[in-house]
């Protein structure tokens, strides 16, 4: 039976050490780490997600602003609020909540955030500079990713990896991440040739596609690392992941649940991203 990778008490454990490192950080600049968090209108998803988001921050001690706009707002005024948040110095980083009305193009306003405050790492910059193994804030998800493979305390140099999905949010960033471990990586999409077999070869498996419980044992090499990183729902209306879970925790060495698993390590990456890019910012000044 798989070893239940945690990312509940893996994130608990890495908040806790937060709590030391912003207090540090605070007493010796004399000011908190601070996270700009950018949303424009009243989407009821985005608004539970952006107040969890900003009660885990403060807790940990980073100061979290919410910059809420009308859903009205015009391109040029959204970017004007993003060129202001990256001259403040007091803003350690810019979250841009997504998504955003039809009206506004996301890429454009994403492409605004200076590099050294995109803590989610989504604008081409960032994107840029870890393709190119640079200095660069990974997106959260697949950051968490590699922590919770970490937990397995298995070396990732010289393992087959498998990543099922290619979206710019998860598969491709993981894939960067991965390599920089010195994996060997493969990505696996809807025209993958024999998708069962090419994934049962992997040493770690990573599944991000968005199709409930889609992963099954035929998929998993026995002893595998198995991170799931769906949230779906089933036809019975339950949180899912893209891995049967019950079935392959027979064959896995490592599963991490949904929910439960890379979840929870999103956010926590979240406020890493924003504390060291308080830090790189204090150490250029």
């Amino acid at each position: 039976m798989a070893i239940k990778l945690d990312g509940i008490a893996l994130s608990n454990e890495m908040r806790e050490k937060m709590k030391g490192l912003a207090a540090d950080f605070n007493e010796k600049y004399g000011h908190p780490v601070c996270l700009a968090v950018v949303q424009v209108g009243d989407n009821p998803s985005s608004s539970s997600y952006v107040r969890n988001n900003m009660r885990l921050c403060e807790q940990v001690g980073i100061k979290a602003d919410n910059i809420k706009t009308e859903e009205g707002i015009s391109q040029a005024e959204l970017e004007a609020i993003i060129e202001r948040l990256n001259n403040d110095s007091m803003v350690s980083g810019i979250l841009l909540q997504l998504p955003l009305p039809k009206h506004i193009n996301e890429k454009e306003v994403a492409s605004k955030i200076s590099p050294k405050k995109d803590v989610d790492g989504f604008n081409a910059i960032s994107a840029g500079n870890l393709y190119l193994g640079n200095d660069a804030f990974a997106p959260c998800t697949p950051a968490g990713v590699i922590e919770l493979i970490k937990a397995s305390g298995q070396p990732l140099t010289g393992k087959n990896a498998v990543i099922l999905g290619r979206s710019n949010i998860v598969g491709k960033p993981q894939a960067m991440l991965l390599l920089k471990e010195n994996a060997t990586v493969t990505i696996c999409h809807s025209k993958t040739v024999d998708l069962p077999n090419v994934c049962n070869k992997a040493d770690i498996l990573v599944a991000a596609i968005g199709k409930a419980e889609f992963v099954t044992k035929d998929f998993v090499k026995p002893g595998a690392i198995v991170i799931d990183v769906g949230i779906n729902y089933n036809d019975a209306g339950k949180l899912v992941g893209d891995v049967k879970q019950d079935e392959v925790a027979e064959v896995a060495g490592w599963l991490s649940p949904v929910p439960g698993g890379s979840g929870p390590m999103t956010v926590t990456m979240l406020m890493y991203n924003t504390y060291n890019a308080a830090v790189k910012l204090e150490s250029n000044k």
